[in-house]
């Protein structure tokens, strides 16, 4: 017999010892491979019934609620669109009751809002640290307002922060020059000239052409002195 010939047949004696060793583990753990399988289906089965039957109805209940608390923000009736009027949910109680639905979600930004409208700024913070989206423009606008409430705060460190925060998340002509600017400001009053002074050089350089570009250079040559 050659080599080739006798690596063939160790190698058929491998795997039929192989092949014998998995049909023993099967027999033995039969019923526990069943219960496994059975299991899995089952939890196959409890994911879609919710999905179905109780995560999409009420994605579009809260939808349906959320309208009418929309419609009290829309006319500035901040204490209406909060807490609603008896008949229709404000947006506190459909963030709370609809949390896991993308109604609850958004509820949390316009009572952020609203809160901050309003000039309860802690209460806007709470609300719109909550609130998270896949549109990185909205996410961005959540942000910043955060950085607004934390202004009005008098915490000038924490509102530089988070408007440095939303104006590199998603970079554009329109709302990053915006961010930047308010940065600088907030690190100013901070006494964090190192800070303003990047964020003002960065509107000079990235976007000279924005409205905020128009007297940056005043902005830097006081940063200058200061810092």
């Amino acid at each position: 017999m050659s080599k080739e010939q006798k690596k063939q047949e160790d190698g058929f004696e491998h795997l039929e010892d192989a092949l014998t060793s998995s049909e023993q583990f099967i027999e033995k753990n039969q019923k526990m491979i069943v219960n496994v399988i059975v299991a899995l289906m089952i939890i196959i089965g409890v994911y879609f019934g919710y999905q179905k039957f109780i995560s999409e109805p009420k994605a579009v209940e809260a939808s349906n609620q959320i309208f009418g608390a929309q419609n009290y923000f829309a006319k500035d009736s901040f204490n209406l669109a909060l807490n609603g009027d008896g008949n229709i949910l404000g947006f506190i109680e459909i963030a709370d009751k609809y949390s896991s639905t993308p109604s609850g979600n958004l509820a949390n930004y316009y009572a952020g809002l609203s809160y901050l409208y309003t000039g309860e700024y802690e209460n806007a913070i709470k609300y719109l640290k909550k609130f998270s989206s896949d549109d990185l423009l909205m996410n961005n606008m959540a942000i910043a307002n955060i950085g607004d409430a934390y202004m009005q705060l008098g915490d000038y460190k924490k509102a530089s922060e988070y408007y440095t925060k939303a104006a590199a998340t998603k970079t554009n002509e329109f709302s990053t020059p915006i961010f930047l600017m308010k940065s600088g400001m907030a690190a100013e009053k901070a006494g964090d000239f190192k800070s303003a002074l990047n964020s003002y050089e960065q509107i000079e350089r990235e976007y000279p052409n924005s409205p905020e570009a128009r007297d940056i250079e005043k902005y830097i040559e006081r940063t200058q002195l200061k810092k």
